[in-house]
């Protein structure tokens, strides 16, 4: 069995929290809902039940998902006209990784807009690729990721997560995962949880590009100690 690699889309793929944020910021506004980009970078990771029903929890206000579903719904409209760009240089390393590793992406974004934004900037075939709209318990559960690891039918102790936010470092050690942060948006020190951090995407680069290299039979985790 390959070796597996399993990336957060959104801050490690793609540049686009703070499309994110806005489109959010915008959403709740309409709905006459004030909150701060910054609201939302703290639970980046979440799927858009888990960031409703936070923000609503701590402005105070009572009422389930279902009821306040058209911010999400919105959100999602306003989402998908911006212009999302991937990071340099990462859609190169997926495809010089992909002969020889497992590649997933595990999202808290919704599923349209995880296909829609793989479709147009990436030219591998990910081998599982897990939305927010997948999972019932979104990041910080593990669930998002203990369902890419079972789609891939891959061994656990041969995988790598890659993430930005605290929530998706959270999520990928409750599932037993080895996992390396980027801090694309926080500060270093709130991925201290990850196995690993890393100084920003010019030092993920050269990790991915050290595993093109690495030989296919030594265990992934080993090699980062």
């Amino acid at each position: 069995m390959k070796p597996a690699l399993i990336f957060d889309m959104d801050g490690v793929l793609v540049d686009s929290m703070h499309l994110h944020a806005a489109a959010w910021e915008m959403a709740f506004s309409e709905a006459g809902i004030s909150i701060s980009p910054q609201s939302i970078y703290a639970l980046e990771g979440s799927n858009d039940r888990g960031i409703v029903e936070n923000i609503l929890y701590g402005k105070g206000i009572s009422g389930s998902f279902e009821s306040f579903s058209s911010i999400a719904v919105r959100k999602r409209a306003l989402f998908n006209v911006m212009d999302v760009k991937p990071f340099s240089g990462i859609n190169e390393c997926l495809e010089s990784l992909s002969s020889n590793y497992l590649l997933a992406v595990v999202s808290g974004s919704d599923r349209n807009a995880v296909n829609g934004i793989l479709e147009r900037y990436f030219n591998v075939d990910f081998d599982a690729v897990v939305s927010g709209d997948d999972v019932l318990n979104g990041k910080p559960d593990p669930d998002p990721y203990l369902k890419a690891v079972g789609s891939l039918g891959a061994d656990i102790a041969n995988c790598i997560v890659f993430e930005n936010a605290p929530y998706g470092v959270e999520a990928a050690k409750k599932a037993g995962i080895y996992c390396i942060g980027i801090p694309t948006y926080v500060d270093p020190q709130l991925l201290g949880m990850a196995d690993k951090v890393l100084v920003d995407h010019l030092s993920l680069l050269a990790f991915l590009h050290y595993l093109v290299d690495r030989m296919p039979q030594d265990p992934l985790p080993v090699i980062f100690s």
